[in-house]
């Protein structure tokens, strides 16, 4: 009510005060007021002007002001800034002659059509890609007149193509009876949707605007791409068209942001002056959002430049062109290729369901569908490797000189040494065994000799991200004992069936550690991986004591697999660890034998070995 008083009130203060020179009625101001109460559309945004109105009619004193036109911007802008809609304006014009809505002239049939077909344009693009501009949407009763005719020279033509382009860029103008026709060709027939609602101020009226159920030929129906092309000249209808469809997830809309017009705008005569009050007398509330296009516009799903719109959507159907069989394709990879069988399976019928549904159907990029696929699959899953990829092509090997190598250990290796003798041993990833095995005897000299002669080890595998698994047998063999060969794990290869036995080395570069030290592993939810092998296999034979947070649950390293002959990737996991006595550490993580936060993992295990030690003094 406060603003509603702050507009009267101020209208009446302007008109008064600042201008000395000229006068108008004084019930100029009041009769503003009321046309405004009685014909805005949003009349929430009111509230108090009727007691403000009454307030202030007894009022008589006369408008001073230099003129009129003065006097009508001044108002406008007192009344756009209390309501906040620009849509508001006060004009004087002793010329104004009303504007009549066009009308379509008594032509027959077939000469009406080649009026329409002015501001109709056809195409069939390159893909079987239907292209439609519309630069005027017709309405109900014109539809009724020429619709047999637009159907057979138009319409009949569209409904073969395999998508369709919409082109509103251009279109400015239009009838709201023809929203449902334009929508329902798009829908189905049944059910009824509920489209718009229509609020009629000076009515006081609601008009459900609803689906149609009986059409004129074939509905273009629901599975096919159809993209909404827009820019900032699209505006009222039209842009109900674009809001309407978009919500109904039924159309992709690309181009600029609209116009933000109305759907009924109407200018009223001030009494007997020559003042004008312009008014949004309707508006839109879609039944989905709750909200509406007006004054704000339509926001593109995909927006470019106008000039670009077309380009762009042509991209994006030849896109989804594709989708089905990169859908397919991932499904067949993933359940022929992943590791473990009935989870690949699973993934793979849940993928076709999801395309089926049209879970895919209205990606706008290659992006787009990738994270879509990728978020799918991990979730389906529970395997955080399982996504799509980037195929990088291979490096050339690089050319490493002794002392290069010797930086490049320092900086990937930390030891120390304890109290008590207590050795500490951190590194961040493993590497694959044929680089390790070159460079072996440098490590062996810079990093293992460090640490292997004390009483006790700490393994710092916290912030190890894991690395190929191929130097995983060498790594654990340096913590038993020669005279023994151990099976450390079986690894089975889904892609080629096969299960490969992983064993200590008999033969190791360097001196190793042997079975009779402690050894404390410490790990975190970020270890994973290669990691997650040698922490399993360590724990599982009983070798280390394990320290920290439950490791991360990944997988084995994956492979990258090349989806039919598109340009899209995947990440498929194909190795898992032995799981005859029971599941492995994949998709679950490794608990530790102490649960302690990660940050004080390496206190605890200094804590217990200190007492340990201390014990055998």
């Amino acid at each position: 009510m406060a603003k509603s008083l702050f507009l009267v009130a101020s209208l009446l203060v302007l008109g008064n005060v600042v201008f000395i020179h000229a006068s108008f009625p004084p019930s100029l101001i009041v009769d503003i007021a009321k046309i405004v109460m009685d014909n805005y559309c949003s009349p929430e945004k009111l509230m108090g002007m009727k007691e403000a109105i009454e307030s202030s009619s007894s009022n008589t004193e006369v408008l001073n002001i230099p003129d009129a036109e003065s006097l009508a911007n001044v108002l406008t802008a007192g009344v756009q800034t209390t309501v906040t809609d620009p849509r508001l304006k006060i004009t004087y014009d002793p010329a104004y002659v009303p504007v009549v809505p066009p009308q379509m002239p008594p032509l027959p049939p077939e000469q009406l059509v080649a009026v329409l077909q002015t501001s109709i344009k056809l195409d069939i693009l390159e893909g079987n890609i239907g292209y439609l501009r519309i630069d005027h949407i017709i309405g109900e009763e014109v539809a009724e007149r020429v619709g047999s005719l637009l159907l057979e020279l138009i319409w009949n033509k569209i409904l073969p193509t395999s998508a369709l382009i919409f082109d509103l860029r251009y279109t400015g103008s239009g009838d709201i009876s023809g929203l449902p026709y334009i929508v329902s060709y798009f829908t189905e027939a049944e059910p009824q949707i509920h489209i718009d609602s229509v609020y009629d101020r000076p009515s006081n009226t609601t008009t459900k605007l609803l689906s149609m159920t009986t059409l004129l030929g074939h509905r273009y129906g629901l599975t096919k791409p159809l993209i909404i092309l827009t820019s900032k000249n699209t505006k009222g209808i039209a842009e109900d068209v674009a809001y309407s469809l978009k919500h109904l997830k039924r159309a992709t809309i690309v181009g600029e942001k609209t116009a933000g017009g109305s759907i009924k705008i109407d200018t009223i005569k001030v009494g007997e002056t020559d003042f004008y009050v312009t008014v949004p007398t309707a508006k839109s509330i879609n039944p989905i959002t709750g909200t509406t296009w007006e004054v704000t516009g339509v926001t593109p799903d995909v927006e470019v430049n106008a000039e670009d719109a077309l380009a762009t959507a042509i991209k994006i159907v030849n896109l989804r062109a594709q989708v089905p069989a990169i859908i397919e394709g991932s499904a067949t990879l993933i359940a022929d290729n992943y590791a473990f069988e009935n989870v690949g399976a699973h993934v793979a019928a849940k993928l076709k369901e999801h395309l089926a549904n049209g879970k895919y159907s209205m990606v706008v990029s290659k992006d787009d569908l990738e994270a879509k696929l990728s978020s799918d699959l991990q979730t389906l899953s529970g395997d955080k490797l399982l996504k799509t990829a980037i195929k990088t092509p291979a490096l050339p090997p690089m050319e490493y000189s002794p002392e290069m190598y010797i930086e490049l250990i320092k900086v990937s290796f930390h030891t120390d040494i304890f109290e008590n003798n207590i050795g500490y041993l951190r590194f961040d990833m493993f590497g694959d065994f044929e680089e390790v095995k070159g460079i072996a005897q440098i490590i062996i000299e810079h990093v293992w000799n460090k640490v292997v002669n004390t009483d006790a080890m700490i393994v710092d595998l916290r912030n190890n991200i894991g690395g190929p698994t191929t130097a995983i047998a060498g790594f654990c063999s340096y913590f038993f004992d020669a005279d023994k060969q151990i099976m450390l794990d079986k690894l089975y290869d889904r892609t080629s069936g096969t299960t490969k036995e992983l064993q200590t080395l008999p033969k190791l570069t360097g001196a190793r550690y042997g079975s009779k030290k402690s050894l404390i592993i410490l790990t975190s939810g970020v270890t994973a991986g290669a990691a997650e092998e040698f922490v399993y296999i360590m724990k599982k034979l009983g070798r280390a004591m394990i320290v920290g947070g439950t490791t991360a649950g990944a997988s084995h390293p994956p492979k990258t697999f090349r989806v039919g002959e598109t340009d899209v990737f995947l990440s498929i996991s194909t190795v898992h660890s032995d799981t005859t006595a029971g599941p492995a550490w994949e998709g679950a993580g490794i608990t530790p034998h102490i649960p302690v936060p990660a940050d004080a993992a390496l206190e605890t295990a200094k804590a217990i070995f200190n007492k340990h030690v201390a014990g055998q003094k």
